[in-house]
């Protein structure tokens, strides 16, 4: 296969332009992604509601990928508790080297081709559950090996990459291959390639909590009140959505019950 994400671009002699005439570039770039995106919704769409089927059963999750990608999605998945008030684990990450090790480019470990599934036995891995994998070549062996354990194993797959037929891909039931092209600087997939994974995982985890029924209209009646500006935030939705109009009263009725969700419960 050819990596369109390993060719150089059409930017050339960088060094030579102006701050302006970077940047200028670099957005244009940028605006090609979200336009590539669009060609892949039919599966993206397939893909989530692979996704919303297995968590509607009482099944989990998985991101499984390594550099950029892989810290992205820990990204994402961290904010899934407060935001939605789902129990940690239910969307989790297997990250290259360890979540623990989030902050330190542990680039070496996506060669190799055995801790990515003994990661996910850690986890208790079951048909019941499903992995997406994440490789901008569509090559990564981290995430490849551990894919094709899962088909051995029943598992449904998923996967995000950004060249066209790669190997990723043939083991992913559900792949999304967002082709973004030649990075502005050769090779740096931190840049287009990585863009457009944190647009899916946006896409992704946003429309499955929605679909979960963990959003009302548009508000995070379930949100977690971790903090003062959360906590006013939620008591201004209570009161918005009910018949109280004290702002103290809402408070407490909010921190007996724990989410706007249960306050409306008990007030039903």
């Amino acid at each position: 296969m050819i990596k369109i994400t390993e060719q150089p671009g059409k930017n050339r002699d960088l060094e030579t332009k102006s701050i302006a005439e970077l940047t200028a570039a670099i957005n244009a770039e940028d605006k090609t992604v979200a336009f590539e995106i669009e060609k892949s919704l039919p599966q993206i769409n397939a893909l989530i509601e692979s996704v919303v089927s297995h968590l509607e059963a009482g099944g989990r999750m998985f991101y499984l990928g390594a550099g950029s990608g892989g810290r992205l999605s820990v990204l994402d998945i961290i904010e899934l508790p407060t935001t939605y008030g789902i129990e940690p684990g239910i969307v989790d990450v297997i990250l290259a080297g360890g979540k623990e090790y989030l902050v330190q480019a542990l680039e070496d470990k996506e060669d190799d081709t055995k801790a990515g599934w003994q990661m996910l036995l850690e986890k208790n891995i079951s048909n019941k559950d499903m992995v997406i994998g994440i490789s901008a070549s569509g090559t990564t062996p981290f995430v490849l090996s551990a894919l094709m354990s899962c088909k051995e194993n029943n598992v449904t797959t998923g996967c995000i990459v950004s060249n066209p037929d790669s190997p990723i891909a043939q083991y992913a039931d559900f792949p999304i291959e967002v082709i973004t092209g030649p990075e502005f600087i050769c090779g740096s997939t931190r840049m287009k390639c990585a863009t457009a994974q944190k647009m899916l995982f946006d896409m992704i985890s946003t429309t499955t909590m929605v679909r979960l029924g963990r959003v009302e209209d548009n508000r995070m009646v379930n949100v977690r009140l971790i903090n003062d500006k959360i906590t006013d935030r939620a008591v201004k939705m209570l009161m918005e959505k009910s018949s109280i109009t004290d702002y103290d009263k809402a408070k407490a009725l909010l921190l007996a019950s724990g989410s706007v969700r249960k306050a409306l419960d008990t007030l039903l």
